[in-house]
């Protein structure tokens, strides 16, 4: 078979080669329908751009750093292993490898970065699990290391000017839909279950179904707020007791699918239908709650790969750092209704 070059996906795609030049460089630069266009020759084609004459022109080693969680409970280690998955296949469309590592805390993690960038001259990193204080972002912007981050620099003035470039799901949205769900299907005793006070994603989560809850003029009774670690066994622990409450819920919307599942088990232990007896809701749409059927928040994680990896080509694609970060993108997610509700 006849090797597939640059000029081979040019004919097919029929636009120049300069132009697949940009798609693969800078794409950043091409209109969407001719990205798309020359991007689906690049895949039909099967072209594979010359990785150490590209390094060379562009000084560029192509390789992208990401970090990964061990996992916990069998459910959020999915649940971030969806979204590097997601990012993998998005970065190897564009020629670019992912370098995946772990880390303990965010020291080891900035220590991390500078072995990578020693010795394997990254190019540049996607962060997640932001969080106010963020020890990382601040070492790669004081580096001028190119990066963007799964989650918004949590604890920033609002009137702030962004300080780099993120991509974030609305988890406030996510809960809104939820609760409202519950109400349009006639619940009035509504619990949250959710972190403990301080981290910022449960809290924006708690948001949505307080909001909804005060709308709706809804009560939240003393026990109905709870916020434990994430886990199953905490999740059912935290369902015990709601339920043990003299006027229990007869719904629960929960930070996570690992809570809610919590939930779910100490509901049928007790003989309980979930849905049918006690609503649940879950976030996070893990591949486990669509087995139980469990309704739950689903978060788009292909959308959010895919702008993480625009606002990455738009870094590294600038001759020197440019004077004002990537627009921030915060994504809507989406309810998937089953059983439990």
């Amino acid at each position: 078979m006849a090797r597939v070059t640059l000029e081979s996906v040019a004919r097919h795609a029929s636009v120049s080669m300069q132009t697949v030049s940009n798609v693969i460089n800078a794409p950043h630069r091409v209109r969407p329908e001719t990205l798309a266009r020359v991007q689906a020759a690049i895949k039909e084609l099967n072209y594979r751009p010359n990785q150490a004459s590209r390094t060379l022109r562009t000084r560029r080693s192509r390789l992208i750093g990401a970090r990964i969680e061990p996992p916990r409970d069998g459910v959020n280690g999915a649940v971030l292993a969806h979204f590097l998955q997601s990012l993998t296949a998005r970065t190897q469309e564009a020629g670019y490898r992912i370098v995946v590592f772990t880390a303990t805390d965010d020291d080891h993690e900035c220590a991390l970065y500078e072995q990578l960038l020693d010795d394997h001259d990254l190019d540049a990193f996607v962060l997640h699990a932001t969080h106010a204080g963020d020890l990382r972002t601040a070492w790669l912007t004081e580096r001028r290391v190119p990066f963007v981050t799964f989650g918004r620099p949590w604890g920033a003035e609002p009137d702030a000017p962004e300080s780099h470039g993120w991509v974030d799901v609305d988890g406030a949205q996510g809960t809104v839909a939820a609760t409202r769900h519950l109400v349009g299907a006639g619940h009035r005793k509504i619990a949250f279950l959710g972190w403990p006070e301080g981290l910022e994603v449960g809290e924006d989560r708690r948001s949505g179904w307080a909001a909804v809850m005060a709308v709706s003029g809804l009560d939240i009774p003393a026990g109905y707020d709870m916020g434990v670690p994430d886990g199953l066994d905490t999740g059912r622990e935290a369902a015990a007791a709601m339920l043990d409450l003299t006027t229990p819920p007869t719904a629960i919307v929960c930070a996570s699918d690992s809570l809610a599942l919590g939930a779910w088990t100490e509901i049928t232990a007790r003989g309980l239908r979930p849905g049918a007896d006690v609503a649940v809701v879950g976030f996070d749409d893990s591949p486990t709650a669509g087995v139980v059927g469990l309704s739950s928040v689903a978060q788009p994680y292909e959308e959010a790969a895919a702008a993480c990896l625009r606002m990455l080509q738009e870094l590294l694609a600038a001759p020197k750092k440019p004077p004002s970060p990537p627009a921030p993108v915060l994504l809507p997610p989406r309810l998937v209704v089953r059983a439990t509700s």
